[in-house]
């Protein structure tokens, strides 16, 4: 199929999906510019969804408006049924964490997550049983009377987590959620958030930079750019059938190369590529039309790589290994072909010095499937 770029429509595509938190229309402008354009997504109930996207994009503007901390210009904000926009942050069923989890220094972690319960007047009994309950959900029961200079940065993220859903939000707001934790770490607590946000029940939007937190954590992903939902997907959706040529090329590593399409038929479509004699070969047809200008995706993974020419007529291509990249469990080899693109493909280390096969400077073949790519209109 040919992916293409229907901006500012994140409606999911399922029917009769629950409309839980519905954004509609949204545009948020500061002195004349606009850094959400027109966004419209609908997010079910107990989705932990991620708004993706690098710094500019509008993410964390989207998330404030959510909140209650910016007011849009324009569009509607409806969660379970009621109208978001005029309410102030403290009179919406909304708590959100934000990447400096904000912990009172002074106080111990049961008071902590007590805070927001005591500013509501709940009875002592009731506080205790809640925060009982949250310190059980975060297994954090016996470092209740610690402060939070006393633990480590992911157990005050699970601190911060739990004060968030101590008052049962209807919606749970995260602010680069990994944004203060060390790689090692942040890999290891983005599948505990999970698990904990999961265990509450609570639905969880969720903004991040990072593509491998949203593709770890996320059920859904909207991705954005300059104030558009650029794509809105499953993360394999998303990795595997990008809409455009942004979307190929933020999430995880891509080959892209400028093609023409040469035939087009029900069952099959052909590609000419000025970056490699032969023919790109994909085995179904799309909506396009002979002679259109595309872009041929080719994620690293999909192409195989070997000195011996493949025997298939087709979806091949030869070239010089200029760069290799070890990373253990695999290499990637840059390639270099004879029109001057350059194309990666990963090889799996399945066995000590797997690759000592080829080296810097050698002559190999890529390869891949029919229906390896992705045909980009846009």
């Amino acid at each position: 199929m040919v992916a293409n770029n229907e901006r500012g429509n994140g409606f999911p595509a399922e029917a009769g999906s629950e409309r839980y938190l519905r954004i509609e229309g949204v545009r948020k402008e500061f002195d004349g510019f606009v850094a959400v354009d027109d966004v419209s997504l609908d997010i079910r109930k107990g989705e932990i969804f991620a708004l993706l996207g690098g710094s500019g994009s509008g993410k964390s503007t989207l998330l404030r408006c959510l909140g209650g901390f910016e007011k849009p210009t324009k569009g509607k904000i409806v969660l379970d049924g009621e109208v978001m926009n005029e309410l102030p942050p403290y009179e919406r069923p909304i708590n959100m964490m934000f990447q400096s989890y904000a912990l009172f220094p002074h106080m111990t972690v049961e008071q902590n997550i007590a805070f927001g319960l005591k500013q509501d007047g709940l009875g002592k009994d009731a506080i205790r049983k809640r925060v009982a309950e949250m310190l059980e959900l975060v297994q954090l029961g016996k470092l209740a009377k610690r402060k939070p200079h006393q633990l480590s940065g992911g157990q005050q993220q699970r601190v911060a987590l739990a004060r968030s859903l101590a008052k049962g939000p209807k919606l749970l707001l995260l602010d680069e959620p990994m944004g203060a934790l060390d790689k090692k770490l942040r890999s290891r607590m983005q599948l505990e958030l999970v698990n904990i946000i999961e265990g509450s029940g609570v639905t969880c939007v969720m903004v991040t930079h990072d593509q491998e937190e949203a593709m770890t954590m996320a059920t859904r992903i909207a991705l954005m750019d300059q104030g558009w939902i650029q794509q809105v997907g499953t993360p394999d959706e998303i990795y595997e059938q990008p809409a455009n040529r942004f979307a190929a090329e933020f999430i995880g590593s891509v080959n892209l190369v400028d093609a023409t399409i040469d035939q087009d038929e029900p069952d099959y479509v052909t590609l000419r590529t000025p970056a490699f004699d032969g023919t790109i070969h994909i085995g179904h047809g799309i909506t396009g039309f002979e002679g259109q200008q595309v872009s041929f995706a080719l994620r690293p993974e999909k192409l195989g790589i070997g000195k011996d020419e493949p025997g298939q007529p087709y979806n091949k291509a030869r070239g010089t290994i200029e760069d290799i990249a070890y990373f253990g469990s695999h290499s990637v080899y840059h390639v270099r072909l004879p029109s001057g693109v350059r194309l990666m493909a990963n090889f799996t280390n399945q066995q000590r010095w797997a690759s000592e096969g080829m080296t810097w400077g050698d002559q190999v073949w890529l390869w891949w499937g029919d229906n390896d790519g992705v045909v980009l209109t846009s």
